[in-house]
């Protein structure tokens, strides 16, 4: 089930651990003693999963027509006696709906089903063997998820008892945010797995760049997968015919010229209201129900998950937060969650499924988990808060040139590998590339660049948020891009990147009414990224440029170092777009650190 998992977030990552011995394939991780909390005592969880009940017996795409006649194609996992024929009754209903074929890419929903639940697993319209044309998160695929929701928990199922959560990850995270945020019938939970926030910010163009090392891989693996012949009407060749042909006009409609938009640097390099109608936090406050958000500390989306949480709870709804150190693929599997407090993440979602679909007594629930759990990089110890920026964090201020010392030089040349030998690569390709060696010591990607550190540090520096990087700098170019770095230098030298961010120059303009500030100070500076804010770039000009840096959760250990490196390029993650290059994005980039212009680092540092 593991590898199922896997193939369920991403095909071509399942290409390559199908191919893996299984010693060498990830394994989500088994028992786990306690949640490391801030002071000295841990908790201990009580509660343990109930044993499968059932078998699974499916019905393969069924076929449910949307208001405007569209044909999409459901399977429907059922609990099964011991002859393997359905069980009687009615059982509570969850939802998974996928893009990425359910017949090629779909899986891990059965845990629940041997538990009494019905797995319901849709092809979103344009993929798989459902019809029409893809238009990830569009208006019509947000209404289908809002009528296929109504139809599992109508009282014409035989199957349904009414009730309805909502899980999955990545794809089928975010659209849960879309299907709740329009309250369809009998909604009672929700369990979203690495989502995103912001998908531009996020993920999109992070700074205003292009992200090319997932994007393109993205649409590719969509449309691909969306290219199988349908699994359908066997007796009626031409209705697969056409929804095939329907699938490939969605791929020659939507990605095609969505791609070449983002890279020819036209609509899609800026955001606006497509990125908004596709954008969790759009909706978000709009959600009412129990809400477990799964993050990742290395993740595509690391910057957008934790800020769906606390929107949620800040708006008083029930919702917890667990951030673990994966990438994006990892995060479906919750490997390493040894000490967490959390056995398994299938298991933590059937505990939230039966405490808020069946209403099992769970008096326990809130004592074992907090509101926060979080993976601390440095320490490699689980941690717990009670809010995200909230009273358990204050801002501290370091300046670039005093605090944190030059290493050497302030000038950045332009070398267009930079950010290749480094985590980054394995992050923004949502863990399928890492190179030897780069992904845990960024020592020769900081050579690249120009660093700045401590002093050892004299005692435990913990800190947990978004982090703004507030530099003053110059070019010799037009534009360019800005890419910081902030990491842990060891005794011995190496390097950890702790968390990264990146602005482009032209972007710098600043919505400081969005940006989100701690005692007063910018922690998540906010950039609206739109044609009409852009600011032109001088050579040799000295421009003022908050970089928002995605948020973390670590500790520098005492005897090591806080450093902050500077690049003018993260490569593969992003790459400059047609526009950008013919403005001259090849500039040697200055940092400048004086008390005219000064050059900062606002942490959010736990007390």
């Amino acid at each position: 089930m593991k590898l199922g998992r896997l193939a369920f977030l991403f095909p071509f990552l399942a290409l390559v651990t199908t191919f893996l011995p299984p010693a060498l394939a990830p394994s989500a991780a088994t028992a786990a003693p306690a949640v490391a909390a801030h002071g000295p005592q841990a908790r201990v969880g009580t509660w343990k999963p109930r044993p499968a009940t059932y078998g699974v017996v499916v019905e393969k795409d069924v076929q449910l027509t949307m208001s405007d006649g569209v044909v999409l194609r459901a399977d429907v996992h059922r609990p099964a006696k011991a002859d393997g024929t359905a069980a009687p009754g009615r059982f509570p209903v969850i939802l998974t709906q996928n893009p990425y074929n359910k017949n090629v890419a779909g899986g891990g929903g059965d845990y629940f089903v041997e538990r009494g639940y019905v797995w319901v697993q849709t092809d979103v319209r344009g993929t798989g063997s459902s019809a029409g044309q893809w238009d990830a998160f569009g208006d019509r695929e947000q209404k289908d998820g809002l009528e296929v929701a109504n139809w599992a928990t109508s009282s014409k199922r035989t199957w349904s008892n009414g009730e309805l959560g909502l899980w999955g990850p990545s794809y089928m995270a975010i659209n849960q945010f879309f299907t709740a945020a329009q309250h369809p019938r009998g909604l009672k939970a929700m369990f979203p797995i690495v989502p995103a926030g912001d998908v531009y910010r996020d993920v999109v163009a992070s700074g205003g760049q292009v992200d090319a090392g997932f994007i393109p891989l993205w649409f590719g693996l969509v449309t691909g997968a969306g290219l199988v012949p349908p699994a359908v009407n066997s007796t009626r060749p031409e209705a697969t015919l056409t929804t095939l042909l329907q699938h490939v006009g969605g791929a020659l409609g939507f990605q095609v010229p969505m791609l070449a938009s983002a890279l020819l640097g036209t609509d899609a390099g800026y955001d606006g209201p497509f990125y908004r109608k596709r954008s969790p936090l759009s909706v978000v406050d709009e959600i009412d129900v129990p809400t477990f958000v799964t993050a990742g500390q290395y993740d595509i989306f690391q910057r957008g998950a934790p800020m769906l949480f606390d929107r949620m709870q800040r708006n008083g709804v029930d919702t917890k937060l667990l951030i673990g150190p994966w990438t994006h693929a990892e995060a479906s599997l919750g490997a390493g969650l040894e000490g967490s407090g959390i056995d398994s993440l299938d298991e933590m979602a059937l505990r939230w499924f039966d405490t808020h679909l069946k209403g099992l007594p769970d008096s326990t629930l809130d004592r074992d988990v907090a509101p926060v759990t979080y993976h601390e990089i440095g320490s490699r110890k689980w941690r717990t808060m009670q809010s995200w920026l909230g009273s358990e964090v204050r801002a501290k201020t370091y300046a670039l040139g005093s605090a944190l010392k030059p290493v050497a030089g302030d000038t950045i040349l332009p070398l267009p590998v930079q950010g290749l030998c480094s985590r980054s690569t394995a992050q923004w390709t949502a863990g399928a590339l890492a190179i030897p060696g780069c992904e845990t010591d960024n020592r020769i990607n900081d050579a690249l660049g120009v660093s700045y550190e401590t002093a050892p540090a004299t005692s435990d520096l913990a800190f947990s948020g978004p982090l703004n990087a507030d530099l003053s700098v110059s070019t010799t170019g037009t534009d360019g891009l800005i890419s910081v770095s902030v990491e842990d230098v060891a005794p011995d030298g190496s390097v950890d990147r702790i968390t990264g961010g990146w602005q482009t120059l032209r972007h710098r303009a600043l919505t400081a009414s969005r940006s989100r500030t701690l005692d007063g100070q910018v922690v998540q500076p906010w950039h609206p990224f739109t044609r009409e804010t852009e600011q032109a770039v001088r050579p040799g000009t000295i421009y003022r440029v908050p970089v928002e840096v995605f948020p973390t959760g670590a500790v520098i250990k005492k005897g090591h170092r806080l450093r902050v490196t500077v690049n003018s390029y993260d490569v593969p993650h992003l790459l400059p777009n047609v526009k950008q290059l013919v403005r001259g994005v090849a500039g040697v980039v200055t940092v400048h650190h004086t008390t005219t212009n000064p050059s900062t680092l606002v942490l959010p540092v736990r007390r």
